[in-house]
């Protein structure tokens, strides 16, 4: 009786946009051979484009996990392991989830993966991927250290192609912009005039001068951070003097975010370029001077560097007016910050509100309004009968297949009779052997096709929630349990908005509550009445890690005007 043929998977990757396009096209061919070759049938083909190996965050990757998570292949094949991730600890973590979900890895240069494989070649991938970090730092360092653009164009710049006697292009080359160099010199004259960033900004913003990003200017566009020599005022290169290296970019292993880290002076790369001044030197020490007299009252700290007190909702506040940040703007006051930053042509927002004030009313929303029982009630009905449907959609025709795979062992089990009756067994062969290809087709389907089950949450929960939040608002005036009632709370608070009010003086407050966080904190009190997980835990509580998809798929924040 002949095997059903293994379903396989391809994945192909090429890593910049230096590399031909075709080459996607030439590895699923090479990958396709393959599986012909190893009598697999493919199903499906996942690339990735121009996208570094270094990372998992790729979309052909992500359709790639989540389809063997379903099931809907059985064998993985790519030219080589590098394809898949050049990160030693990514490329064990894919290995680790194949394996899990028992489809093994193949590729055409070293046939099935093992363990050994895994720890070989991802060493030999990482150490690669260090070693093209260096040689392409290395060849960027030469570039900087000729004067030339090492990456990225700065403002007040254009690039200027150009093209060597054979014909290949030339990188790096830049001319100044007569127009945004005005701009810059504007903007060096009026702060050594003793004009603020602030006012420099708002005046441009008035008279439309496109900024840097293309939108607004801010202040922190023009003053920067002197240390990090970023801002207008402190780029070099409107001296003459290109700086290079500054900074260096590491990925957070738990999140792959990129953050970047100031570099010792020791490591920079100083070049001369004189020919890119924009800047005289006199009105150039006349900045630095201004800047060097500058300091935060009462500290000995530069106004470049200084750090907004932090308060329990910063960050999280909005104007409804621009959409803007609001931030303090007093000891004890927040405003709108494009209003006061930027001016009127983007803002004209000028109410403010003392934090006092804010934080009370919020926390007496979060307290008393966002969970209502009444919208909860709602909320539980509507959501019960979404995730209901989703289940049953993802069920899909389940009792069909059932019934399909009965059927198919039943007229199996005829066939057998038959032959043991006396019918020769040659008569009914290609009819026994397409029957049982049809039951395990619909084994492996009813295998990775989820049982419907009904979802319940507890009535109780908005209660629960009320009193939970009762407590964190309390650990607020405990030293010991203070900043952990301050991220749990902030965690339950999508976003603040700001509105001047239609009547008097004051704003308006609109708060946009986390649904997903607000459920989960109520989920976590088990009420008599709970219903148990077989594990023990409460089924609100099973279902919370779901929260999150659905709020964000099929429902709004909570929200409640204050």
């Amino acid at each position: 009786m002949s095997q059903p043929r293994l379903r396989a998977a391809i994945y192909a990757r090429y890593s910049t946009d230096l590399q031909r396009d075709a080459s996607v096209e030439d590895q699923i061919r090479d990958c396709t051979d393959y599986a012909k070759a190893q009598g697999l049938e493919v199903v499906a083909t996942y690339s990735d484009r121009a996208i570094s190996g270094a990372s998992l965050m790729r979309s052909g990757m992500q359709s790639l996990l989540r389809d063997a998570q379903c099931g809907r292949f059985d064998v993985l094949i790519s030219e080589a392991l590098d394809r898949l991730s050049r990160d030693q600890a990514d490329i064990a973590r894919v290995y680790q989830q194949f394996c899990f979900h028992r489809i093994p890895i193949e590729t055409v240069a070293d046939g099935l993966i093992s363990e050994i494989h895994i720890g070989l070649k991802g060493t030999m991938n990482a150490i690669q991927l260090k070693d093209i970090a260096m040689k392409t730092h290395r060849g960027l360092k030469g570039r900087a250290l000729a004067g030339k653009s090492a990456g990225g164009k700065a403002y007040g710049y254009d690039l200027k192609p150009q093209l060597t006697a054979s014909g290949d292009l030339i990188r790096g080359e830049r001319e100044i912009n007569p127009e945004e160099a005005a701009v810059v010199r504007r903007i060096f004259q009026d702060y050594a005039k003793g004009l603020s960033p602030k006012k420099i900004a708002e005046a441009l913003n008035k008279e439309s001068v496109p900024s840097p990003s293309g939108r607004h200017w801010g202040a922190s566009t023009i003053h920067g951070n002197r240390q990090r020599r970023t801002g207008i005022l402190n780029n070099e290169l409107y001296n003459g003097r290109q700086f290079w290296n500054r900074l260096c970019y590491d990925k957070v292993p738990q999140t792959n975010r990129r953050i970047s880290r100031l570099n010792p002076e020791s490591e920079w790369t100083i070049t001369e370029v004189p020919e890119l001044r924009i800047i005289d030197p006199e009105l150039w020490e006349a900045v630095r001077s201004r800047q060097g007299a500058l300091k935060t009252k009462g500290t000995s700290t530069p106004v470049w560097d200084r750090r907004r007190p932090k308060t329990l909702f910063s960050g999280l506040m909005a104007c409804g007016c621009c959409g803007g940040g609001f931030a303090k703007i007093s000891r004890d006051s927040f405003g709108c910050s494009p209003a006061r930053n930027k001016g009127a042509a983007v803002c004209s927002n000028k109410r403010t509100i003392k934090q006092a004030d804010l934080e009370a009313r919020v926390l007496d929303a979060l307290a008393n309004h966002l969970m209502d029982p009444d919208a909860v009630q709602v909320f539980c009905e509507e959501y019960t009968a979404e995730r209901n449907r989703l289940k049953a959609a993802a069920a899909g025709n389940r009792k069909e297949k059932e019934q399909a795979l009965a059927r198919a062992k039943r007229d199996h089990q005829k066939l057998v009779d038959a032959i043991i009756a006396g019918i020769p067994a040659d008569q009914v062969k290609d009819r026994m052997i397409e029957l049982d290809t049809r039951r395990q087709q619909l084994e492996r389907e009813l295998e990775h096709t989820p049982a419907p089950d009904t979802v319940v949450f507890h009535p109780s929960m908005a209660e629960a929630n009320r009193e939970r939040v009762r407590r964190l608002i309390k650990g607020l005036g405990s030293a010991a349990g203070m900043e952990e009632a301050k991220e749990a709370l902030r965690s339950l608070v999508e976003r603040i908005v700001l509105t001047p009010a239609a009547e008097g003086a004051g704003l308006d407050l609109t708060l946009e509550g986390d649904l997903a966080g607000l459920l989960r904190l109520a989920a976590g009190a088990e009420g008599p009445d709970t219903k148990k997980a077989p594990d023990g835990r409460s089924e609100a509580f099973d279902m919370s890690g779901e929260l999150v998809l659905v709020a964000g798929a099929g429902f709004e924040p909570a929200t409640f005007r204050l």
